[in-house]
């Protein structure tokens, strides 16, 4: 069920709503990623001194060299983990677009869905986010911890944030909230894996900012599939 639903994601990923979004998503994290890089690289500068002497070894020079190729470096590291907030905070803002555009080509039958107040939808995805960097932050502690199975915790972490946010904002247009997270609920681990298995390729630069958009749409035809199955109608709510 789940490769049946990213296939046809991935069929459909010429569709141009789901290039604006993709293309928008990698304008806007690139954006993003390079302020923030150079802002630590500024205050990092700014606080070190430019050379330090040591015992026997008299003064070194060049600490600020040094010090911005170390806070690339890093931040190199952790756009990694920072890629994932990034990207699912921007798809969240579209994610309407996205669905919509599958249920277009897929479920034409279907009469207009609940349209989510852009109020909502902001406060929603800034909640989300806000979760994603906590949730990822204290991982950090655990990730040294995890030695080699760190990708797998994060992966399995993610996935689960990921698979119940995006399935529920998904299922909400149609059949509502109460409903969205009940069906989740009996079907969580199905979830959990179609959102670990998004989550894998977010540690891959450039893929990450496809995945999200694929991610979304396959969640739509998740829900569908399994709205049907349980005898339910993706109709307005």
């Amino acid at each position: 069920m789940i490769l049946t639903a990213f296939l046809r994601a991935l069929a459909q990923l010429g569709d141009p709503r789901f290039l604006r979004v993709i293309f928008g998503g990698i304008a806007l994290a690139v954006l993003l990623l390079l302020v923030f890089t150079g802002a630590v690289i500024w205050l990092l500068d700014g606080l070190s001194p430019t050379s330090v002497t040591l015992p026997w070894f008299g003064p070194i020079e060049g600490l600020h060299g040094l010090i911005g190729w170390g806070a690339a470096l890093l931040m190199l590291a952790l756009s990694v983990v920072l890629m994932v907030p990034l990207a699912s905070a921007f798809v969240g803002l579209f994610l309407e677009t996205i669905a919509q555009a599958v249920e277009d080509r897929h479920y034409p039958h279907l009469p207009p869905a609940f349209e989510t107040p852009f109020g909502t939808m902001l406060i929603d995805t800034v909640n989300f986010v806000g979760l994603l960097l906590a949730v990822n932050l204290l991982a950090l502690l655990f990730y040294g911890i995890a030695g080699p199975l760190a990708p797998l915790l994060f992966w399995v972490v993610n996935g689960n944030l990921l698979g119940r946010e995006y399935f529920v904002l998904v299922a909400s247009r149609r059949i509502g909230r109460p409903a969205a997270k009940a069906l989740r609920r009996s079907n969580w681990a199905l979830i959990w894996t179609a959102g670990t298995l998004m989550a894998a390729p977010l540690t891959v630069p450039l893929l990450n900012l496809i995945i999200p958009v694929l991610g979304v749409a396959s969640f739509t035809h998740l829900f569908h599939r399994l709205a049907r199955d349980a005898g339910s109608e993706a109709v307005f709510p």
